[in-house]
């Protein structure tokens, strides 16, 4: 357990956490979230083995924009309708995704799931230092927490940054399947496929 505790929650001292390989908590426009560099399998690994969480259940990918999400997965003029229509918000797509990203976020699998989260904060730090793990900030199987008190209650391990943005309880986001030949909703969230097949 690294015993070190940086002075100011900010986003400069997330970013100094992330690279050292440490895990942070941030907000989204949904919940909380357990942030980890994608790239550093040890800090992916941290990941789970903090919220108890079995290594085959796959961790969602937060990115700040389109251009993010094409250097870790495949897109087409498709899934950038879908981006450019629903993104920054409360939808999580599902792609194939690319060799620069560790099938151990993935859980074995190769497709990704990723999100652009609607908050500022999120987005700031996603700019500044590139995809993040946006798990909910929560030990698996329990409740998660809607306050940063809360979640520090429920993690027992060192977390050096919490990125506190208020209560934070929105309807998780829709997760949508773009790898097949017609879209599928794998979790009902605010977003219908409706919606998603009127848009484009």
């Amino acid at each position: 357990m690294n015993s070190k505790r940086y002075e100011k929650n900010t986003i400069s001292n997330a970013i100094a956490a992330l690279k050292a390989g440490n895990l942070i908590v941030y907000p989204t426009d949904t919940l909380y979230a357990l942030g980890a560099d994608v790239f550093n399998d040890g800090s992916v690994t941290k990941v789970f083995t903090v919220k108890k969480r079995p290594f085959s259940n796959p961790l969602s990918v937060a990115v700040a924009d389109f251009e993010a999400i094409s250097k870790i997965a495949y897109t087409n003029e498709f899934v950038k309708q879908v981006v450019e229509r629903f993104l920054p918000g409360s939808l999580t797509i599902i792609l194939r995704k690319k060799e620069s990203v560790s099938r151990l976020v993935t859980g074995g699998l190769d497709n990704i799931a990723v999100r652009i989260p609607d908050n500022k904060i999120a987005l700031n730090l996603l700019s500044a230092f590139g995809p993040l793990t946006v798990t909910s900030a929560n030990v698996h199987g329990k409740k998660t927490p809607y306050v940063i008190k809360d979640i520090m209650m429920q993690f027992t391990t060192d977390i050096l940054v919490y990125l506190d943005d208020g209560r934070l309880d929105a309807k998780p986001s829709t997760i949508v399947d773009l790898t097949l030949e017609k879209p599928r909703i794998v979790r009902k969230g605010s977003i219908t496929l409706e919606e998603i097949l009127d848009a484009i």
